[in-house]
């Protein structure tokens, strides 16, 4: 896999060059100097974005369920009792 980095004004200026150094693989994109965009082939970016689990079951975390965890007692003076009424 190639990186290849561009300023904004060269990708504006040779387009076709650009996308064809994305076919091997990522190009930056600058502004300034600074990174400010990446450019992917569809087929590397179907590789970043491909799962197979939903968000759902990324986020329920069943695997949690087998951690213990002993929950700490607060100290008395690091909370005062009216601000949770």
């Amino acid at each position: 896999m190639t990186i290849t980095t561009v300023t904004s004004r060269e990708f504006n200026q040779d387009v076709s060059r650009i996308k064809k150094a994305a076919s091997t693989g990522p190009v930056f994109i600058t502004d300034r100097g600074q990174p400010a965009h990446v450019l992917l082939s569809i087929e590397d970016y179907q590789k970043l974005t491909k799962t197979k689990e939903s968000i759902i079951d990324l986020l329920a975390m069943p695997e949690a369920a087998e951690i213990e965890f002993d929950i700490p007692k607060l100290d008395k003076g690091f909370y005062n009792p009216e601000d949770f009424k």
